[in-house]
């Protein structure tokens, strides 16, 4: 008999497999980050492997994660991220199922709450039953479990020649561990630990046996990291929970705090607060806020430096942390594949198998033509709030490199223009980033190179922030220069971008002088 003659056999199996293919309803996702590890899943809580999972590092080390309740998905009650975006609960409640020993279970009999947070690599899981029915019952509880190991640019649809090794998986009495070696020489590693030894274990599947009593409880914890946890328990459960929350409590508290007569003012500012919070990495540099969750969690230089421009009359640290990482990471050398040049700030930066590789420009990339102008920009606003000249004098050498490619970039046709300068690259390098966002009036796609008027005016801010900070430096000469380049820029955007005949300004000027 073969295995899939053997799964047909299993009425569990059976039945899970029918409702795999069912809507996702509600269709709502919801996501947790903590450091560079975040995870997306359902309303259910459940994994699918379509965009969603458990990502450490730009890799998806859980690519399904599903619970069932006697061999069926649950009837979801309702679902909602805490407050401080640390804790995902999920309230379920069972479908008709049968007991372990064939006796009818209605709906409605176990309610089933799933708990969920993400703390040093680690996804840590609790789910508790609760019997409200008069009867004794024993159930099987499945969870069904796989990691692809799939970059994250594959996982959005890119396709790859060769991959590396998937390692057969390893099960132990309470634990499993899923590998695989990647081609960058690096194994990484997906270890699902269980408070209890499950009855029936495989590669793919965890079944236990709980014996709920009436009106009674019992609690399975569940916890998947790079390695074998100790026993995963109640303790471990709500000491990670802890150090977590006061985690995001201490980020949520940088800066100064906003607080009105109006509670709905009030809200609001603590969820975008939280929200801010969830996307601040702590790096070496400092904090940094990641561009989005899922596919952009990550440091970007644009979103960073527009991040923290609007949180600066709040939490300057902020921008002090996200200028201290783009100096860290300014370019020093020409490279038509990572579209760099000398003194240009950084666009994206990826930890995956495939930027490792260099299979695509991402481990670091500088193909952003706006990131340096704002980088300068954010700078002198820096200044202007803290007079932090202490910070910004330890930023001077990076801050003329910048300030000296865009004068350099702007020299030919005197606009700061792009065009990749490799196939991999973007086509565009502005905050429209995508093949065809930029296009004339018939629906032509321009010829390069390109210059965006909004690009224009972040190079006249950056000219005047440059000319503000000389200034304050005692470097008079430098700042007439960059004063001059100032309004120079102010002129020319006058002079070519308007269009008297439609009153408005052109988005752009294509390589040919075309609007």
């Amino acid at each position: 008999m073969t295995e899939l003659d053997e799964r047909k056999l299993d009425p569990a199996v059976a039945l899970s497999s029918l409702d795999e293919t069912a809507p996702r309803e509600p269709h709502r996702l919801f996501a947790l980050k903590q450091g560079d590890c975040f995870a997306v899943a359902d309303a259910y809580g459940d994994i699918r492997g379509s965009g969603d999972g458990f990502f450490r590092d730009d890799t998806r080390v859980l690519s399904e994660f599903r619970l069932t309740i006697g061999g069926r998905p649950m009837s979801l009650l309702g679902a909602s991220l805490s407050q401080d975006n640390v804790l995902f609960t999920s309230n379920l409640t069972n479908l008709p199922i049968q007991s372990a020993v064939g006796r009818d279970i209605p709906q409605g009999a176990i309610h089933i709450e799933r708990v969920r947070l993400i703390w040093q690599d680690r996804l840590f899981e609790r789910i508790t039953l609760s019997n409200y029915s008069r009867e004794h019952s024993t159930i099987t509880v499945s969870l069904h479990f796989a990691a692809d190991f799939r970059d994250m640019f594959e996982v959005r649809g890119s396709t790859r020649v060769k991959r590396g090794t998937t390692h057969v998986a390893k099960t132990e009495k309470e634990s499993v561990m899923l590998g695989y070696d990647g081609l960058d020489g690096l194994p990484r590693l997906s270890a699902i630990s269980f408070s209890q030894a499950p009855d029936k274990l495989s590669d793919n599947r965890a079944d236990f046996l709980i014996a709920v009593t009436k009106r009674s409880q019992k609690v399975l914890y569940v916890e998947v990291g790079p390695e074998v946890s100790e026993a995963p328990s109640r303790d471990r459960f709500r000491a990670a929970a802890a150090r977590a929350r006061f985690g995001m409590r201490a980020k949520r508290r940088h800066g100064a705090t906003v607080h009105s007569s109006g509670r709905v003012f009030n809200d609001w500012v603590e969820r975008a607060r939280a929200d801010v919070a969830l996307l601040t990495t702590e790096l070496a540099t400092g904090p940094y806020p990641y561009a989005g969750i899922p596919w952009f969690s990550t440091a970007f230089g644009r979103d960073g430096v527009i991040s923290s421009l609007q949180m600066l009359w709040l939490n300057p640290g902020l921008a002090r942390g996200v200028l201290a990482f783009l100096a860290e990471h300014q370019a020093t050398e020409t490279s038509p594949f990572s579209d760099s040049q000398p003194g240009k700030i950084m666009h994206e930066t990826r930890k995956g198998e495939m930027a490792a590789l260099r299979e695509l420009p991402f481990g670091r990339y500088y193909g952003g033509v706006d990131t340096t102008p704002l980088y300068i920009h954010l700078a002198s606003a820096y200044a202007d709030r803290t007079g932090d000249m202490a910070f910004i004098d330890k930023l001077w050498p990076s801050l003329k490199a910048a300030a000296e490619w865009t004068e350099e970039a702007s020299r030919a046709t005197g606009f700061v223009t792009y065009q990749r300068a490799a196939e991999s690259g973007l086509a565009n390098q502005g905050w429209k980033d995508s093949f065809d966002s930029v296009f004339h009036a018939d629906g032509r796609i321009p010829k390069g190179p390109i210059a965006l008027v909004e690009v224009q005016g972040y190079v006249f801010a950056a000219f005047r922030g440059m000319a503000a900070l000389a200034r304050r430096r005692g470097e008079f000469a430098d700042a007439e220069h960059w004063e001059n380049r100032a309004e120079e820029m102010r002129v020319a955007v006058e002079r070519d971008f308007w269009l008297d005949d439609m009153n408005f300004y052109a988005l752009a000027i294509d390589g040919e002088g075309e609007p």
